[in-house]
């Protein structure tokens, strides 16, 4: 738990001289606005701990006991054009590393192998052009994230109009993701000799249609609709099936998934102290798995440096038709899987975020304006908890 503080502190000793140096030279000339300039730095680390025990590596039973430490830094930097164009870049780049019990029962000797921890590295990268006047923006962006069995390669781009009022706005935006995964098989059903892993390929694209709305000075609404796209490898090659007649096989789907969330968002706003803000989302897909969201947060204005935010979310889905659990499925299954992510289940998510903005900035640095902690606990009916702290520190 330490780390995710050491780590945080460290990111802010570097960044301080660095963006204070920067201020210096933009203070310092009358074309402030027409330089590039960092508008806002945000450094997060989390910490992550699950428990539970139907692993899918070992067919639906074992521990799904996890780690994970994350930690990522993100700078925007803004420009004005000639004509008043803003420009904004935001640099992206994160690192996780995870232990996983279940990853390690890849081989069943659970020797803490190689598989039993990995380090993931993605870093990201966007660019936005917003006509303030017309309220009209234009982005694109490129991503990436590596890790030993896995790599993926994603881009995007997205319009946005605001109506008249500017109190109305239009979002489209599409997505892509290239993937290719190693094919790390259960030992048990490697051929004999064989020597490296092979590969498979893994395809996602997406479009996204969203409008919001200020409706009058207290609510604020937006919708949002996506359709999702799959093809390719869409199992996990490390992933154990059970038969009832005791023989093991890999996890087996199909190569293609169509998926359909919808969802509305609503802020309320109650005087200056409270806000209530609202989310629901349905989903279906073509693998016949339906879920409902339903999440709710209430920031607390406690003073003007100090607010409390208890938030909390339901979920509920009703599986996939291709799931059974440990020794369920047959030989006259033509698809199977023991994961239950992919199961029916219902799950509850609820915690405390709390922000605190001192007037004169974190430790006595003005533009390191924001210290903000949340604390999160999941539970699952399959028996499955986790729980999550993060650590965010805001330069503005």
């Amino acid at each position: 738990m330490k780390r995710i503080f050491i780590t945080g502190l460290a990111l802010l000793g570097l960044f301080q001289y660095q963006l204070r140096a920067q201020n210096v030279v933009a203070d310092s000339t009358s074309y402030q606005n027409k330089k590039l300039k960092v508008d806002e730095v945000n450094l997060v680390s989390s910490y992550y701990r699950q428990d539970g025990d139907n692993s899918a590596v070992t067919g639906g039973i074992g521990s799904e006991h996890l780690t994970d430490i994350a930690n990522t830094i993100d700078v925007k930097l803004i420009k004005y054009g000639e004509n008043g164009i803003k420009h904004t870049f935001d640099i992206e780049a994160g690192i996780d590393h995870y232990t996983s019990a279940s990853s390690d029962m890849i081989d069943l000797s659970a020797n803490s192998s190689a598989s039993s921890s990995d380090i993931r590295f993605y870093p990201s990268l966007s660019y936005s052009r917003e006509n303030e006047e017309k309220g009209r923006t234009f982005s694109a962006g490129v991503s990436s994230s590596s890790e030993f069995d896995y790599q993926s390669f994603g881009g995007n781009l997205s319009f946005s109009q605001k109506t008249k009022n500017k109190n109305g706005e239009f979002t489209a935006k599409i997505q892509t993701y290239i993937d290719q995964l190693k094919l790390i098989e259960p030992i048990e059903l490697r051929t004999y000799g064989s020597e490296g892993y092979g590969s498979a390929n893994r395809n996602t694209f997406a479009g996204t249609l969203s409008y919001s709305q200020v409706v009058n000075q207290r609510l604020q609404v937006m919708i949002v609709g996506d359709i999702i796209s799959q093809n390719g490898y869409l199992s996990l090659p490390f992933h154990r099936v059970y038969f009832a007649d005791g023989s093991v096989h890999q996890e087996k789907m199909p190569d293609t998934r169509l998926k359909i969330p919808l969802g509305f968002r609503a802020s309320y706003f109650l005087g200056d102290n409270f806000i209530i803000r609202a989310y629901y989302r349905y989903y279906s897909d073509d693998w016949s798995l339906k879920a409902h969201t339903a999440d709710i947060e209430i920031p607390v204005k406690l003073s003007q440096a100090f607010s409390l935010s208890p938030f909390y979310r339901y979920y509920t889905q009703t599986g996939t038709k291709y799931f059974k659990p440990y020794g369920e499925h047959t030989a006259a299954d033509e698809y199977y899987t023991s994961n239950y992510d992919l199961s029916k289940f219902d799950s509850s998510f609820f915690g405390m975020g709390m922000k605190f903005t001192p007037p004169n900035g974190v430790f006595g640095l003005k533009h390191w304006n924001t210290v903000e902690i949340r604390y999160g606990h999941y539970t699952r009916t399959t028996n499955m908890t986790s729980d999550i702290i993060s650590l965010n520190i805001k330069y503005k």
